[in-house]
């Protein structure tokens, strides 16, 4: 009875011990995880987007749904419709956080974490690689958390031996 006791007390403490080193090394992502709407402006003009951060498999992933409305802009009647999937993973090998973007125009961006700022607010992702743009092409995604219901992201790109310039910038909060 006694062994019987022990193990259902051990069990629960063993379960829980391995999910929080899972969920410990997923901490920096975590503000992401839900729901998330509002708006942005930039070189595709102004627009509307909803945008969703979801863990998958087991916790061992997180799939990035987006999807952006741009407005019409002059000489044309309908806006624009952009919707890409990506998913954060980590590289046990690298020890470093990717993220991979597949567009609806065709474009797939690897991007590796840069940086995390010591209080976590401030998140920066630099592409290794983009398919289908001419080779030396750069992107950066940087996220600035407000708080726990609110972050701005500004994407930026870089031509072939060019600075990077700012190609839209996303205020979200998150939904109720």
């Amino acid at each position: 009875m006694k062994k019987i006791i022990f193990l259902l007390l051990l069990i629960p403490s063993l379960t829980f011990a391995q999910m929080t080193k899972r969920d410990s090394l997923w901490m920096p992502m975590k503000p992401f995880v839900g729901d998330w709407s509002g708006t942005g402006d930039g070189e595709p003009g102004p627009g509307k987007y909803e945008r969703s951060y979801e863990f998958i498999l087991g916790k061992r992933f997180i799939e990035v749904k987006n999807k952006s409305v741009y407005e019409p802009k002059a000489g044309k009647t309908e806006g624009e419709i952009h919707e890409d999937r990506g998913f954060i993973s980590y590289d046990k090998s690298r020890k470093n956080f990717i993220l991979r973007q597949f567009h609806l125009e065709g474009f797939v961006n690897q991007f590796a974490l840069e940086s995390i700022s010591e209080d976590g607010k401030k998140i920066v992702f630099t592409t290794e690689s983009i398919e289908n743009l001419p080779a030396g092409f750069r992107a950066r995604e940087t996220y600035q958390f407000i708080n726990d219901n609110e972050f701005e992201e500004t994407f930026e790109l870089a031509e072939p031996g060019k600075d990077f310039f700012i190609y839209s910038t996303v205020k979200l909060k998150r939904k109720e």
